[in-house]
Formats: structure tokens, sequence, C-alpha cells
């Protein structure tokens, strides 16, 4: 390890870094120093000078750490204060600030129940309840051998009972997304293999409960799952428990396996947070596949169901897997272009092909360069990249020039390459949309209408040339988990970046005074899906704009303007006399500055925060384009 990378080389770096003023560096060496060194020992020194660098940045003008700032409550069972230094320092490096409060010891039930608890004053994004089977079931986990079927039965049924209570309380005193640890099954079953013979065994009856516990979670918006089970097995049931820890300190859970835990816990933060990847943009040559293509030749490189190309197969299905929840594959590689096509094209043992990948840049061109260039293609941010390459001289080049681009490290063994991007989890995605499964198919009609708009004079002609059609609705179950998920993502064209969550938008709707609706948009080339949202609640006599929002698909297509002009319409049916709304600039949504005044709004007010416009609904002339076929849809069931 070169001497600057050694752990303690780089502590001292960054005090000094912080002494001399330098946050933004000082937070770059610190996010290397976690990756080079994810122990309990460095996890302290992270939290404390981010803390520090916090302090010192707070009185600055502007966010110069660029972190997401996210509350999270763990509701436990069992000793968790190891690992929330570990788990602050794990989202640092996905640029999280995490704020966590930790629930009394085995109090989970009064604080979910009781409205003026901690849990409520804090006031969370997310809470974690984190349970064991002995507390949760504990007749089913210590007196098994001694219950009756039918008592058994009786207690199954009544630990599902009291998760049904406590999570319906907690969801009429909280909109936080819930994350709930599933229970574990004993290792050593009271009735040994004769457990295994019935589903009315100890593991069976666990295992019913946890299946009533996803039926409860699916009743919720925003309640989720944690397989807690699955995460042990994953791990091992014998290494993963420390009993003597147990006994001693109420910690079940082996020091080594803590940093586990944690990361569980982050696949689920990250993407609550907003701070997921929506591009991988991968390497070819020794990550792809085996070898150089332009040395060794279609027949020289290792690609195939055997070792060592069954490993290089195996991160293709990550890949695949990954796009069909909707995140975009791309390529950037140093190499001639034919000679990579030729292997993408044909190579028998390919599973991924061209028709895979959105973008691509094969040139010997500088990686961050080519990076930018997939994302301006792409219309997506910087940020919203996450990158694959084997070679630690690229990854660390791309890291010091675009160090918002998510870097996944790679080891020196193949075979770890698919479990690496499947442990990422900037990938992690709660609910999934028809969208996000089309969109590799969006982005490619997204190429033929940017080829199509070269042959027209005129905007106006090639606006009428797509035939466009837009559907207007009111948030229902159906379009409220990516109504959430669009506030969340969206950052160019979003008017004030509010993020909230499917169950605050639920809340939301069933409020008269509060309008919700969502745009899906399709043309002659194909269906964008739902690109865009707005929320408006109105008061006296104005309607005022609190989020809206557009997929960067449909930008300048001016869809925008027939979502808007349908909110002034609507307010007007409504009696109102004005239709305001606040622009809060933020680093990425620059282009939608100028969009109140390009539509006949005036600025009302100036502060630090923003500017508030206002449009008089009597003498506006806003109208949706004559190009657009608009239909507006009526009411339906606005959620759970």
């Amino acid at each position: 390890m070169p001497a600057e990378h050694n752990p303690s080389n780089l502590r001292a770096e960054v005090d000094k870094l912080i002494a001399e003023g330098a946050f933004d560096l000082a937070a770059r060496r610190l996010a290397e120093l976690w990756r080079r060194d994810p122990a309990s020992g460095t996890a302290s020194f992270v939290t404390s000078r981010l803390d520090e660098l916090r302090d010192k940045t707070r009185d600055k003008s502007g966010d110069q750490l660029a972190l997401t700032k996210f509350k999270l409550v763990i509701l436990r069972s069992f000793t968790v204060e190891p690992i929330v230094p570990l788990l602050r320092a794990e989202a640092f490096g996905y640029g999280i600030d995490l704020k966590v409060h930790v629930g009394d010891f085995n109090t989970y039930v009064q604080d979910m129940l009781d409205s003026q608890s901690s849990l409520y004053r804090f006031a969370p994004n997310a809470v974690v309840l984190a349970v064991r089977t002995d507390q949760a079931a504990s007749e089913l986990w210590r007196d098994f051998a001694d219950l009756a079927p039918e008592a058994a039965q009786q207690a199954t049924e009544r630990v599902v009972r009291g998760y049904e209570q406590w999570i319906g309380a907690f969801r009429k005193h909280s909109q936080a997304a819930l994350i709930i640890h599933s229970l574990e099954r004993p290792a050593s079953p009271s009735h040994g293999v004769l457990d295994d013979q019935s589903e009315a065994g100890q593991s069976g009856l666990i295992r019913q409960i946890n299946r009533e516990l996803r039926r409860i979670a699916a009743g919720f918006h925003g309640v989720y799952g944690l397989d807690y089970d699955a995460l042990v097995a994953r791990h091992g049931s014998e290494h993963w428990h420390d009993e003597r820890k147990w006994l001693m300190a109420r910690l079940p859970i082996a020091a080594s396996h803590l940093i586990h835990m944690a990361r569980e816990w982050m696949r689920f933060i990250v993407p609550l947070s907003g701070r997921t990847a929506k591009v991988l943009v991968v390497d070819l040559d020794n990550t792809l596949w085996g070898g150089v293509i332009g040395e060794d030749g279609m027949t020289g490189i290792k690609i195939g169901p055997e070792y060592p190309g069954a490993a290089y197969q195996a991160l293709h299905r990550v890949l695949l897997d990954l796009s069909r929840k909707g995140i975009l594959l791309a390529v950037c590689s140093k190499n001639n272009l034919d000679d990579a096509m030729e292997a993408l094209e044909k190579h028998p043992d390919m599973l991924v092909r061209p028709k895979d990948f959105a973008a691509m840049r094969i040139n010997w061109t500088d990686k961050a360069q080519n990076l930018r260039e997939i994302a301006q293609e792409l219309n997506v941010g910087i940020d919203a990249l996450a990158f694959l390459d084997d070679n630690p001289f690229e990854r660390e080049q791309v890291r010091a020039a675009l160090p918002e681009v998510t870097v996944i490290d790679l080891g020196k063994n193949p075979l770890d390459y698919a479990s690496a991007v499947r442990n990422c989890a900037a990938f992690e995605r709660l609910t999934l949309s028809s969208e996000d499964q089309q969109r590799t198919e969006m982005y490619a009609a997204q190429k033929q209408r940017a080829g199509a708009e070269q042959n027209f004079q005129s905007k106006e002609d090639f606006f009428r040339f797509l035939e466009q059609e837009a559907e207007l609705e009111p948030v229902s179950d159906l379009t409220l988990a990516r109504i959430a998920q669009l506030t969340q993502k969206t950052s160019q064209f979003n008017l004030t970046t509010r993020r909230y969550t499917e169950p605050q938008i639920a809340e939301m709707a069933k409020k008269p005074e509060w309008h919700i609706f969502s745009i899906r948009v399709r043309d002659r080339f194909g269906d964008h899906g739902l690109v865009g949202v707005a929320i408006a609640h109105d008061e006296g006599e104005q309607c005022e704009v609190d989020t809206f929002l557009l997929s960067c698909r449909v930008i300048g297509r001016t869809v925008e303007t027939a979502l808007l002009a349908h909110l002034a319409e609507s307010a007007a049916q409504r009696g109102r006399k004005r239709l305001v709304g606040w622009f809060l600039p933020t680093k990425k949504n620059a282009p939608a500055r100028d969009f109140y005044a390009q539509h006949g709004f005036e600025r009302q007010e100036t502060n630090g925060s923003g500017s508030l416009w206002t449009l008089d609904l009597k003498s506006s002339t806003l109208r949706c384009p004559d190009w657009i076929k608009l239909k507006v849809a009526t009411p339906s069931n606005h959620g759970k």
C-alpha cells in the first residue's frame, strides 16, 4: 500500500486539511479512509471529523459538503450502539449525513404506541424495528417443546396481531418509512430434524410469522421488510452470533459482522434518501470479459459458462438484473471501436449485447470526459452515474475528476465482481414502476426522437410531428409509488426539490385543499410513461404550487406548459384568483430557473431561499399547446 494510502497517514492528512480550511478535500480524504479501512476504530474517527466539518461549514454560504441529511430511529431489543458509528460512516460514503436516535432497550412497543414518545419527537425520515425472535416470540423461541400444537399456533397468531397493532399505531403518528426485521429461525430447533418435517414446527411457525409480516407491510405505504433471517444465513449463523457478548452486553452480533448489519440497513437508507445511481457505466477489458480484446482477439478473451469466463458471465447477469430494475447501462472503454463491438455483437457467450446499453464511449479519450458526455447524452446529472472498472488507476482518476460519481471498487479476483455490484446500495430500489422496467427501451426511442428532430426547421413543426398525447390524473394507488419516486429522484426540472415519501403523499391526498396530479406522455415513437408531477394547495383566494417537476426525458417538449396550464385552469375553476409558486434554486435545477417568467408569472418576492412568482388567473392566457392532445382523467382512489 502506498504511504499516502496508509490509514494513519490519511488520518493525519484529514486533520491537516481541516486545520487549513480545505473542507471539501478533507471530506474526500475522509471518504477514502473509510473505503480503505471500514473498521470500528475508523468509523469513530470518520464520524467525529464529519461532525467537526459540519460545524465548521455551518456558517459558510452554501453546503460545501453536499451531503443529504437523513434522520433515522432504531427501535431495538438488543444493543445496537456499536453499530451506529459504522452506519454513519457507511452513510457518509454514500453522500448522506445520517443523524441517528436509538430507542431505549426493549421499549419499542411503548415508543410506537405513544404519540408523545421520543420516536415521534425526533421526526425521523425512517425507523428500523430490530427485534429478536426471543423477544417478539419468546414462547416459540424458548418454550416451544413444552407447547401443544394449538398453543403454539395461538402464540404465533398473538405475535402477528401485536405487530399489526404496532405498525398501525406507527402509521397513524408518522409518515416516516418503517423497516421491519424479520424474525430469525433457530439454528438448532427444539425438535432437531423432526422440526423440518412440518410447517407446524418451530421453524415453520416462525416462517409463518415472517410471511404475515410481509402481508402486513404490503398493507401500508412506506413499510418494508428486512430479511434478517437471510442476512444471518448469508454470513453463517455460527459466525454471526457471539453468545458471550449477548449474555454480557446484550449484543448478539459478533464484532466482525457489525459492519454487515450496518450495510444491510444502508440498502434501505440509500434509496429512501434519494442517493441512488441511475446509470452504471462499465469498462470492457478485464471487466466485462477477461483479457484485452485488441490483443487476445475474439477467441482469446475469457467469457463463458466455465471458469474463468463464468465469473464474467455472472457479472453480465447482474447487469441485466439492474437493467430490469430501471438502471441504465453504458460502456466507457479505452479500445478500438470495431474490436469491441465485434465482441459485444458476435461472441457466442456474451450475455449483454449492444442493445442493452443506452450509451457507449469506446475510444482513447480520458474516461472522466467520456463520463461527462454519457451524462449529457442521457440527460442525467453526473451524480446519477456509477462507474465499474477493474483498473484502480482509472477509478482514482474518475474519483479525483468527478467526485460525484459512485465508483465501485473491484478486487483482483473476477469471481468477486458480481457481488461487488450487487452489494452496492446505490442500485437498490424499494418500488418498481412500469417506467423502471422499460427504461432502456424508452432511451432507445429517445435517440430516434433526437435523430428525427434534425429534419425540422422549427420546433413547432417537430412538436406537431411527434403527435404527443398527455394524460393528467389525480394521484391513485396505482401512481402513488411512481409520484413519490419522482419527487425523490428528479433534480433538474424541479422548481422546489421537495422530497416526499409515499405515506406523506398519501396523507396530503386525503386533504381536500391539496391537489396532486401526475402526467403521462406518449408520442409516435413510444410511451414515456409517468414523467411529471404537480402538487398544489388552496389557501384563501390563491392556489400555491408546492411541487412541480418533470423527468429529463421530456424537458423542452412543452409538456411542462400543458401541466402548468391544467394547474391554472383547475385552480380558476375552484374559484382561485391567483396561482403562486416558489422557485428554490439548487446546484442542479438551473433548467427550471426561468419557467415561471416564461409563462406569464410576475416576480412577487425574493429572499435568500428563492423567488416567489404569481399569475393572475383572470387575465392569464396560459393554455395547453395545441400540438399536445390532453386528456384529464377523473379522480379515483387516493390510497390506503
